[in-house]
C-alpha cells in the first residue's frame, strides 16, 4: 500500500497535469477565436496590409527633401566660350531649370515674385577671374525664405561649378589646377537621395500607427460589442486573454512590416545592407512595444472612436515629429530632446536607418534594441498590471 507522501505526490501530479492541459486548450481556443475574428473582420487586414501600402506610396513619393528642376536665373554679362560652356553645365543638371535674363535687376525682380529661387551672376570678367589670382568667378544669390532649400541650392551650385572646372582641366584648359582640387566622399548614401533616408524612417512611423491601432481598435470593438464581457465569465485567465490578443496581431504586424520592406527595396530602390536577422529582431521588439501601447490604450478607453484618437495623438504624431524621421533631434530644444527618449519610434528609426543604409553595426544597434526591449516590457507589464477580470 503506498505511503502518505506517495499519495500526496500522486494527487499533486494528477491535479497539476489537467491544469496545464486546460491552459493549453484555453490558449488554443483563444488563438483560434482571434484568427477567426481577423478572417471575418476585414478592418484588421486593412490596417495591417492596405494602410502601410497606401501610406508608403503617399509619403514615399510625396515627401522628398531633394531639390530638383529648381528654377534659377542665369545672368551672363559677356557671353563667350567659357560662359557658354558653364551655362551648358547648368542646363544639363537634373537639379536646375535655368532661365536666361538680360540683367541682374531683371533677375532680382523675378526672385521677388518667386518665379525663380536663385540667381547665378556671371560677370563680364569671368574668364579673367577664372584664370587669374582673383576670387569669386561667379556670384550666387539665393532666396533665403526657405533656409533648408537655400542651403541645398548652394551646395548644388558649388557642385556643378566644381565639376565644370574639373572638366575644363581634363580638356587641357588653362584653368589653374590648384583651384580645381576638389574631392567628394559620401558614406552610406552615395546617391544622395533623400528617399533612401526617408523611406526607412517612414516605415517606423507607419508601423507605430499600425501596431497601436491593431490592438487598440480591435479590443475596444470587443468591449463595444460585448464579446469581451463574454470572455470575462469564462475560465480564461487575464494573462491568457492578453497573450491571445498579442500573438495574432503580432503576426499581422510582422506581415505588414515584411510588405513595407519589400516595397522599400523593390518599389523605392532603397538599399538593404544589413541582415534579415537584425531587421527581424528590431521589428519584433518594436512591434511588442507598439502592441503593448495599443493594449494599454484599449484597457483605459473601451470606445473605438476614443481609442483611435488617443492612438493617433499618443503614437503617430510623436513618432512623426519627434523620432528623427524628418526633423533632426539634435536641433531640438533640450527639453524636447529629453522627451524623445520615451518614444519607441526614435529607437526604431535609428535601427532601420542603420540596417538599411549602413549594415549590422552592433554598437549602434545594441543600445536601441535594448531600449525597445525595455519599452516593450514596460507597456506589456503595465497593461497586465492594470487589467482585471472585472466589468467595472
Amino acid at each position: 500500500m503506498p505511503s502518505a507522501p506517495e499519495l500526496q505526490s500522486g494527487n499533486s501530479r494528477l491535479s497539476v497535469e489537467p491544469q496545464r492541459g486546460g491552459a493549453l486548450m484555453r490558449m488554443r481556443g483563444m488563438l483560434r477565436k482571434e484568427f477567426l475574428q481577423i478572417a471575418r473582420d476585414p478592418s484588421s487586414l486593412a490596417i495591417a496590409f492596405v494602410l502601410p501600402t497606401f501610406l508608403l506610396l503617399l509619403f514615399g513619393y510625396g515627401v522628398s527633401l531633394d531639390a530638383k528642376r529648381v528654377p534659377i536665373a542665369l545672368v551672363v554679362e559677356q557671353p563667350n566660350a567659357d560662359t557658354q560652356s558653364l551655362c551648358g553645365a547648368f542646363e544639363h543638371s537634373q537639379y536646375f531649370a535655368p532661365v536666361y535674363t538680360h540683367s541682374l535687376p531683371e533677375a532680382q525682380r523675378a526672385m521677388l515674385t518667386r518665379r525663380i529661387d536663385a540667381i547665378v551672376h556671371v560677370r563680364e570678367d569671368f574668364s579673367e577671374r577664372l584664370r587669374g589670382p582673383g576670387q569669386a568667378a561667379i556670384q550666387l544669390i539665393v532666396n533665403g525664405v526657405d533656409a533648408n532649400t537655400a542651403r541645398i541650392l548652394e551646395g548644388y551650385v558649388n557642385g556643378v561649378f566644381s565639376q565644370w572646372l574639373i572638366q575644363q582641366v581634363s580638356r587641357g584648359s588653362s584653368v589653374p589646377k590648384s583651384r580645381v582640387d576638389v574631392e567628394y566622399r559620401v558614406w552610406f548614401n552615395r546617391r544622395l537621395r533623400s528617399r533612401d533616408y526617408l523611406v526607412p524612417g517612414l516605415i517606423a512611423v507607419i508601423m507605430t500607427l499600425i501596431g497601436a491601432l491593431l490592438t487598440a481598435l480591435v479590443v475596444a470593438r470587443e468591449w463595444e460589442r460585448g464579446t469581451m464581457e463574454a470572455l470575462m465569465v469564462t475560465p480564461v485567465a487575464m494573462r491568457e486573454i492578453l497573450l491571445g490578443k498579442v500573438l495574432p496581431y503580432f503576426l499581422l504586424g510582422t506581415g505588414g512590416m515584411a510588405l513595407s520592406v519589400v516595397m522599400a527595396v523593390w518599389q523605392f530602390d532603397v538599399p538593404l545592407r544589413g541582415s534579415f536577422a537584425s531587421l527581424l529582431l528590431g521589428t519584433t521588439l518594436f512591434l511588442l512595444a507598439a502592441l503593448g501601447m495599443g493594449l494599454l490604450i484599449s484597457t483605459v478607453s473601451r470606445i473605438q472612436f476614443v481609442a483611435a484618437q488617443v492612438a493617433i495623438i499618443t503614437t503617430f504624431l510623436p513618432a512623426f515629429i519627434l523620432s528623427g524621421f524628418i526633423f533632426d533631434i539634435g536641433s531640438m530644444p533640450r527639453a524636447i530632446r529629453g522627451f524623445t527618449y520615451i518614444i519607441p519610434a526614435r529607437y526604431f528609426v535609428s535601427v532601420l536607418h542603420t540596417v538599411f543604409l549602413t549594415g549590422d553595426v552592433w554598437y549602434v544597434l545594441a543600445p536601441n534594441l535594448l531600449a525597445l526591449a525595455v519599452m516593450a516590457a514596460f507597456f506589456l507589464g503595465l497593461t497586465r498590471r492594470i487589467s482585471r477580470k472585472r466589468l467595472d
